[in-house]
């Protein structure tokens, strides 16, 4: 897919103005989480890290912020003296790609979908300084699935469609039954829809029926915000999700203004009150982007 110049700089400078608040004098601790078999989970700032460890060496799933990755080695380094030797992107946002040129120069190989490279090359285009920097682009890349062998064990990865972005990528550790969804599920909060980078409300929908599919009652599940998850947090939200676009549709063909849903707390109240609207996106936001997305829709 090839995205307009003028389209993809708008999407970039967007996406990451959100995602690259200034935290730079805050003390960058880093949890790590033993999931199962050598799969671990960072948090820190930012998005959830995956890493595999074992014999191969270490398989990582994104990266957080430049200004972490000291810390986010020093976490690893109590894991495993092996190096990080392939780095997945779940998606082109900062506080998952931020730390790539870092990985990079000690010798990791960036792999994404197809598109996360050609928004990263974008921005750096648009960014002059940036372009001595080419090592913070993937240098292999996936159109739909894409496989490893790695560590005994055979890890799945593959795209979505215009969910969170349209680069998605959900991974799958199919022997040790493990997914990380990177932002196609936060758990517990309503998520980040990056309508300007190509994600829709439909396609988020689709996104987290699929992960539904794919994970079974002992899954456990990274998602890309929040804690270790499970198929009941997923199915959660996929509730959540459903009602909601229900709700504002109803709300839409009684003649209710944008301004009136954006408004109207009753519509998201129940998951208001379990503390849905906690994060990043709150319930004014998640009403506004669902009118937008529901509208666009009816209009087509």
């Amino acid at each position: 897919m090839r995205i307009p110049t003028t389209l993809l700089t708008i999407i970039l400078l967007s996406s990451f103005q959100v995602f690259s608040q200034d935290k730079k004098n805050e003390s960058y601790d880093v949890k790590s989480t033993n999931v199962v078999n050598g799969i671990y989970m960072l948090e820190g700032q930012g998005g959830n890290i995956g890493l595999s460890i074992g014999a191969d060496g270490i398989f990582m799933i994104d990266d957080q912020f430049a200004r972490g990755t000291s810390e986010i080695l020093k976490a690893i380094e109590k894991l495993s003296d092996q190096p990080v030797s392939f780095l997945l992107n779940t998606h082109h946002h900062g506080d998952h790609t931020g730390g790539n040129v870092n990985l990079a120069q000690k010798g990791a190989i960036i792999v994404s979908h197809e598109n996360v490279r050609e928004r990263l090359q974008m921005m750096q285009e648009e960014k002059p300084e940036k372009r001595t920097e080419e090592n913070t682009l993937p240098i292999i890349t996936f159109s739909e699935d894409i496989k490893f062998h790695y560590n005994d064990d055979d890890i799945f990865i593959f795209h979505v469609h215009d969910a969170h972005t349209d680069g998605d990528a959900i991974v799958y550790f199919t022997k040790n039954n493990v997914l990380h969804t990177g932002d196609t599920f936060f758990n517990g909060k309503y998520p980040y829809i990056d309508t300007k980078g190509g994600g829709s409300l439909d396609g988020y929908i689709v996104a987290l029926k699929r992960i539904v599919m794919i994970a079974n009652e002992d899954t456990k599940i990274i998602p890309g915000h929040g804690k270790l998850g499970s198929i009941k947090d997923v199915k959660k939200l996929l509730k959540v999700l459903t009602t909601l676009k229900t709700k504002i549709t109803s709300e839409i063909e009684k003649g209710s203004t944008k301004e009136e849903i954006a408004s109207n707390k009753k519509i998201t109240a129940d998951f208001d009150a379990q503390g849905y609207g906690d994060g990043f996106i709150n319930g004014e936001k998640i009403r506004t982007v669902m009118y937008d997305e529901i509208t666009k829709d009816l209009e087509d």
